[in-house]
């Protein structure tokens, strides 16, 4: 399934066919069908018959237009609303180690966002102007937890996945540099992106075989694979839930690849700024557009 939270009210679930986005609690109200209307549910283990029924029936079932949302006038909230946890992996790319400077890390390095930082697709990042300047993007493949995690073993860990999503690191690098932590230039309102879909982990068997790429004001920046992760999605989940118990709906950004500003010459880099356009791609996840105000 492919699934997504539609704005408006406290969210509702979405569910994505081949003639639009199916608004689930419109849905379970017209057909009078009983089904999850909450992505969390079904993240945590809520029947998913229902909505493959509602689905079926608003396809078939000439009343069903009312319920289907054309993917381009659906407003997007942030596909995973109410992370627990948002944790990211830091320097987790060869390349992007390579480009600034850093050596490879020897463990996964581990920092967190908090969920004012989250903000859906086609959505708007209000840019701290009065206490930074240097903004950039960070492209990432975000792994949604479905099971509950304790130092479970690397192969096992994908089974713990509930799905993917993309997502976008956004980052203030002068912020982040204040201190010692990373956390100011990490945690500003609308810094994490995410949408506009959560793909179910069947439809991604290998998650480190998936392009990945940035695109400001339709100049691509960023071009990669997976496949240069320092530490897998499974390696990644594994080390996280020896530290801590990962509960279902948290979130994972994995890391970002080559070609952030950051990794520029300083005579080159050009920081974001208001009115600049981005648009971060992960494969099989879709698209995921922010605009910065």
């Amino acid at each position: 399934m492919t699934l997504c939270t539609l704005a408006g009210g406290s969210g509702t679930l979405g569910l994505k066919t081949e003639r639009g986005i199916l608004d689930v609690a419109r849905a379970s109200t017209l057909f009078r069908v009983k089904a999850p209307t909450d992505i969390h549910a079904v993240i945590e283990g809520a029947d998913c018959a229902p909505l493959l029924k509602l689905a079926e029936k608003a396809l078939n079932d000439k009343r069903g237009r009312s319920v289907l949302v054309p993917e381009s006038r659906a407003r997007f909230a942030p596909a995973v609303p109410r992370p627990g946890k948002i944790i990211c992996v830091g320097l987790n790319y060869r390349q992007h180690a390579l480009e600034t400077g850093n050596p490879i890390p020897p463990v996964p390095i581990l920092f967190n966002k908090y969920n004012n930082t989250l903000v859906g697709h086609r959505g708007k990042i209000r840019l701290p102007t009065k206490v930074s300047s240097k903004f950039d993007y960070e492209v990432e493949l975000v792994a949604v937890i479905g099971r509950t995690a304790r130092d479970v073993p690397e192969e096992k860990a994908l089974s713990y996945v509930f799905g993917y999503a993309n997502g976008n690191d956004f980052s203030a690098r002068d912020l982040m540099r204040v201190t010692s932590q990373l956390m100011l230039g990490k945690t500003c309102d609308d810094f994490a992106p995410l949408g506009p879909y959560v793909v179910t982990a069947d439809q991604i068997p290998d998650p480190q075989n998936l392009r990945i790429a940035t695109y400001v004001n339709g100049e691509q920046r960023q071009n990669s694979n997976t496949a240069d992760m320092i530490y897998s999605c499974a390696q990644i989940v594994s080390y996280c839930s020896r530290h801590m118990t990962l509960l279902p709906g948290d979130i994972i950004y994995t890391g970002t690849p080559q070609g952030v500003i950051l990794g520029y010459p300083p005579e080159k880099q050009v920081w974001l700024k208001a009115g600049d356009k981005v648009v971060t791609e992960v494969e099989k996840c879709g698209l995921l557009e922010v605009t910065l105000v």
